[in-house]
């Protein structure tokens, strides 16, 4: 209970201090008592990193503590005083931090090939079959994320990409409607999941981490369509490859990254 008055205390005090000469980082230090100085990670590999993650995205994480759609205590009380001006300046402030990423900690040793073959499949090619999108129609072809709102998958721990892919599958995680992800997981087995989180987990970054640009996106996409995606993506259906006699490009979009449609293979 110290602990946490102790961080509240910080937070409420950078909002009391947003029109004073106080430096984000002296504001920040609630949130990088957990997830490491400049938001590099936690140590323990449970606090992501959030330096260079778009600012969109950060913003909706933190109004969907806010609001219930994740579950975490801590932040929950952390955040619940704070108005929306300040959430968005918390996600400026660590979107706008570029510093190294470390080498994975984990390389092709010690889980199974057919794994890592299955996650890696999944990862760049998605599985029509059932409907699944290919990670890198959205996340990006470099999976360092897409501006403003889609996280890049590289960079992170095994067991947050585990948990993180786990309550998606739960229900425990939750976006704005249309919830893309929380439809594409549900498609997929536990051990599909867990196949893509150790193929995550072991791709080293590329040499340039920022986030792409929808342009891109778009232009690495280009059979892109809305056709059908409010219907497939709300009611969960799985979506039609064809209309009619003419194929057709079946397409995803998400509540918290409107720009970005991701296409199925």
């Amino acid at each position: 209970m110290k602990l946490i008055c102790t961080l509240a205390a910080w937070l409420l005090l950078g909002a009391s201090a947003h029109a004073v000469d106080t430096s984000m980082a002296e504001r920040t230090r609630a949130c990088t008592h957990c997830h490491g100085e400049q938001g590099k990670a936690g140590p323990d590999g449970y606090y992501p990193r959030l330096a260079g993650k778009p600012e969109g995205y950060l913003f909706h994480q933190l109004q969907n503590f806010q609001q219930g759609r994740r579950h975490y205590d801590l932040m929950a009380r952390l955040i619940e005083p704070l108005p929306e001006a300040y959430l968005r300046d918390m996600a400026q402030y660590f979107s706008n931090l570029h510093v190294p990423y470390p080498a994975p900690a984990l390389n092709a040793t010690g889980v199974p090939a057919a794994v890592l073959a299955r996650g890696k499949a999944l990862t760049l090619n998605g599985d029509a079959s059932r409907g699944v999108p290919a990670c890198v129609s959205c996340h990006g072809a470099q999976l360092t994320g897409v501006a403003p709102d889609v996280p890049g998958l590289l960079g992170l721990p095994l067991d947050y990409l585990n948990g993180q892919l786990g309550a998606w599958q739960s229900g425990q995680r939750r976006a704005h409607a249309p919830d893309c992800m929380a439809q594409v997981v549900k498609r997929l087995a536990s051990d599909d999941l867990m196949a893509v989180a150790q193929y995550l987990a072991r791709q080293p970054l590329p040499a340039n981490t920022s986030p792409a640009s929808l342009s891109v996106l778009r232009a690495s996409n280009p059979s892109s369509t809305k056709q059908q995606v409010a219907t497939d993506v709300r009611t969960g259906a799985m979506p039609s490859r064809t209309m009619g006699a003419t194929p057709v490009a079946t397409t995803w979009t998400c509540g918290s990254a409107p720009g970005v449609v991701g296409v199925l293979p």
